[in-house]
């Protein structure tokens, strides 16, 4: 076994450990997972660094290939050279390595340092800012010399380059759209970055703030959602119009409590652009007053990843007919997931809390709720496979 660290880390933290073995100008081995098949255990963008004295941070399989992986940053130091490596029950050396769980995993390893990678400091600096920012590196191309090149691409300025103006130009407008989504992936491009061609592979890995949840109603059901919230990696938000409920002393888990009506709240940060297609809104209030307003405004935003309200069943359909009233078609209603969560007999605030978090999560991946006993196929739900493996072939 390598040495190692716990490996429950973010990228954040992996990356961090590159820059300390960056900063004392030595050489640190970067493993990442760049494309993941069927049930893989790490998703696209887990890192993993060996440092000089052989020390480790991070995780690219949960334990089933670190070894090998450990061995292969190891080379990859020594000869400078970076390796694109697949791990999987379809090479034969598969369970050798470990790979039990019947996934594929591509993995980039590379060499970093302020040869290799010059803009490390600033990558970290946005990452820790929570400035939006994405790396686009080749990781697969006809010239070797490509491997490793990279660009470091953010909303106003790009540094770097790959290695012709052409790749540069078509890789930085794909990685954008990327980024403005929260979204990691590999994309193929012409070996001169033509779109229609192939040859070259490019892995993006964004990193965009993290997703809000915006939660309304100062509830003891909001204190546990909140915490579920903040486990999942959100920036969670409780607001209220209740100075006296809405105190940071009652949600010690949210990262801001707003006092302020939940709808004009709601629209204010929407004209401010800090709502996407990844934020989370739970109402937790189930009073007209508050409901119906937000709702109206919630329903109408062109891009919200969830929208749940709490409340019974006669709750429900009071609050429906009173959307009715206000103007919201059918289509519109149907974003909104009410009552919220998944039907797990829950009855504690935080058994509640659980069952909204598992919700949000099956609407994220396209998940169906039921046990994975009952069901057959895939675990993991993946969106950018490509059709021969998504077919299961």
């Amino acid at each position: 076994m390598c040495p190692t660290r716990a490996t429950l880390v973010t990228v954040r933290d992996v990356l961090a450990d590159a820059l300390s073995v960056w900063r004392a100008g030595g050489t640190a081995g970067l493993a990442t997972v760049v494309r993941t098949f069927r049930s893989a255990p790490r998703p696209a963008g887990a890192s993993m660094v060996v440092a000089p004295d052989g020390t480790v941070t991070g995780s690219v399989s949960g334990g089933c290939v670190e070894g090998a992986v450990y061995e292969l940053a190891g080379e990859v130091v020594a000869d400078g050279a970076p390796v694109l490596q697949r791990y999987g029950v379809s090479d034969d050396d598969a369970f050798a390595v470990g790979l039990t769980c019947g996934g594929i995993l591509d993995v980039f390893v590379e060499p970093v340092s302020k040869r290799t990678f010059p803009e490390l400091e600033a990558l970290v600096d946005d990452i820790e800012a929570h400035r939006p920012v994405a790396t686009a590196t080749v990781i697969a191309h006809p010239d070797p010399a490509w491997l490793g090149r990279r660009l470091v691409i953010r909303t106003d300025e790009v540094t770097g380059t790959l290695g012709s103006t052409r790749a540069d130009s078509a890789v930085t407008d794909d990685a954008r759209g990327l980024l403005d989504t929260g979204r990691s992936a590999v994309l193929t491009f012409g070996p001169d970055g033509e779109r229609r061609g192939e040859g070259m592979e490019v892995f993006v890995a964004s990193f965009a703030p993290p997703p809000r949840m915006l939660v309304f109603g100062a509830i003891d059901f909001a204190a546990a959602v909140a915490r579920q919230g903040s486990l999942l990696g959100y920036h969670v938000t409780v607001c209220d119009a209740r100075p006296v409920f809405a105190t940071a002393a009652r949600f010690p888990t949210a990262d801001e409590v707003v006092v302020d009506w939940p709808n004009r709240y709601l629209a204010a940060q929407a004209a401010a652009g800090a709502i996407d297609g990844r934020t989370a809104i739970c109402l937790l209030t189930h009073d007209p007053k508050f409901d119906v307003p937000l709702l109206e405004v919630a329903l109408r935003l062109p891009e919200i990843g969830y929208i749940g309200a709490m409340g019974s069943r006669r709750t429900h359909d009071d609050r429906m007919a009173r959307l009715r009233e206000v103007g919201l078609t059918d289509e519109e209603l149907a974003r909104l997931s009410s009552p919220i969560g998944l039907d797990l007999g829950a009855r504690t605030p935080e058994e509640t809390a659980v069952s909204i978090a598992a919700e949000i999560i099956a609407q994220r991946w396209g998940g169906t709720g039921a046990p994975l006993a009952a069901t057959g196929g895939r675990i993991h739900h993946e969106h950018n496979e490509p059709s021969e493996l998504r077919s299961g072939q």
